[in-house]
């Protein structure tokens, strides 16, 4: 899949990726992906207003919101419309309901951005509204799921998908229980219990899911076949939630050679990700291009939030403060990498749902009357720069967190917010005025 040939050309043995009767409607995809771009503006806006106690206490309210934002609101619902659009499509086994994925994008929405609005306002009955929608999009999810990743014998893909689907809902059951104890207060919500939750999120649902959707998507968009067995896949889709399993329990009841050991295994599974995306590059029949700079910049972020994650842990025991700081940098950063990714990706998943749309109605030609192909659907030095802004976004709000100074908050912020404006509009505005000139023409 490239954005300067038809879909319809010869790839060789790189398997296709094509619309079947399988795949959810455009509508549904798609509205994930814009809601998605609408938390990361929130995301951006809230961590504005909360750069100065963010920096005071990275634990705060306003700062909790800030970060629910970008992880629900922004790369959760993105990821969300990834795996309604893909599951089918790797399975080869529909979802067991369009209405379902409906209903999970409304309840999702509504918990993604109750709950960060709640607890930044400190509104207790709006977080406690918030959690209900949020489980009950989970439970439609799992639903939904059920029968295509039920599939066997469809390789790694499918593997990490029922392991990230299940991290979701045990993200899900720790996030219920924190709700409901804003209230009742039966146990301490301290750092190591919050680092406990956001581990299981960001590698167990997050990261496993890009990991799981990448080992697919990376054949077709870099272009690449690996000969043989690809083992490294295996282990990241496998060592990701393992390591989770061991590291979640080792940060909650504070024993510290359970975490280390889940985190050096945990660490297994992201080396062998990068395994895996190196052998595709290696093997890539595909110029370097922002789709490339998009993932290896990934990568980067991976890197430093594991160097940071290291950091914070040698740190906090003599510098609590600077621990905990450091402890925010990291998990901006993984933050950052699944940011990175999904931006990244969104630039090739969109022009195919919206390419494969307009043929299914006929539209055959872009604007200047020539055949269309994907990269007519955005304009590309407008994603150029999108790919600047977001990059100096997470590199400014991990300084920001890191050396505890608030301008480079407000500057991480603004930049996320306008990346987010930017990617709503770079991706939709052609093909409105596409849809426009037919309706015309017609």
């Amino acid at each position: 899949m490239t954005d300067k040939i038809p879909a319809t050309a010869n790839l060789g043995s790189i398997p296709p990726l094509k619309v079947s009767g399988n795949t959810p409607p455009p509508s549904i995809p798609l509205a994930f992906f814009a809601a998605a771009f609408l938390g990361l503006i929130g995301c951006g806006i809230a961590l504005i207003i909360a750069h100065n106690q963010a920096v005071a206490d990275p634990t705060s309210d306003p700062t909790v919101a800030a970060a629910h934002l970008g992880m629900l609101a922004t790369l959760s619902m993105g990821l969300l419309g990834a795996i309604h659009q893909f599951t089918p499509v790797v399975t080869n086994r529909p979802l067991r309901s369009t209405s379902l994925s409906k209903a999970t994008f409304l309840c999702w929405l509504i918990g993604a951005w109750c709950l960060p609005l709640g607890i930044g306002t400190r509104h207790e009955a709006v977080v406690e509204t918030g959690g209900v929608f949020a489980a009950a999009a989970i439970v439609l999810l799992i639903i939904n799921l059920w029968s295509p990743l039920g599939a066997k014998g469809k390789g790694n893909p499918v593997i990490g998908l029922r392991f990230a689907v299940a991290g979701f809902a045990l993200t899900a059951c720790f996030g219920v229980v924190y709700v409901f104890d804003r209230q009742g207060n039966w146990f301490d919500l301290s750092g190591h219990v919050v680092l406990a939750h956001a581990s299981i999120g960001l590698f167990a649902w997050l990261g496993l899911t890009y990991v799981s959707v990448a080992e697919r998507l990376w054949p077709m968009f870099f272009l690449a076949h690996i000969p043989g067995k690809r083992r490294a896949g295996f282990i990241a889709v496998s060592a990701i939630p393992l390591g989770v399993a061991l590291l979640s329990p080792g940060l909650l009841f504070k024993l510290t050679a359970l975490a280390w050991l889940g985190g050096a295994v945990v660490g297994v599974g992201l080396g062998s990700h990068l395994t895996s995306l190196v052998l595709h590059l290696t093997h890539r029949k595909r110029k370097i291009d922002l789709y490339f700079i998009f993932v290896i910049t990934s990568s980067v972020s991976l890197l430093a939030g594991v160097a940071l994650a290291i950091s914070a842990a040698l740190t906090i025991g003599s510098h609590q403060h600077l621990g905990i700081m450091l402890a925010a940098a990291s998990i901006t950063a993984f933050g950052g990498w699944i940011l990175e990714a999904f931006v990244g990706h969104i630039h090739k998943v969109i022009p195919f749902v919206v390419w494969s749309m307009f043929r299914s109605r006929g539209i055959s030609k872009n604007l200047s009357g020539n055949q269309l192909m994907f990269g007519d659907l955005y304009n590309h030095s407008i994603a150029a720069v999108v790919y600047g802004i977001v990059t100096l976004g997470i590199a400014s709000t991990c300084f920001g967190f890191a050396g505890s100074i608030s301008v480079f908050l407000v500057i991480g912020g603004s930049l996320l917010a306008l990346s987010g404006i930017l990617l709503a509009a770079n991706l939709s505005i052609k093909s409105v005025q596409m849809l426009r000139l037919n309706t015309q023409k017609s």
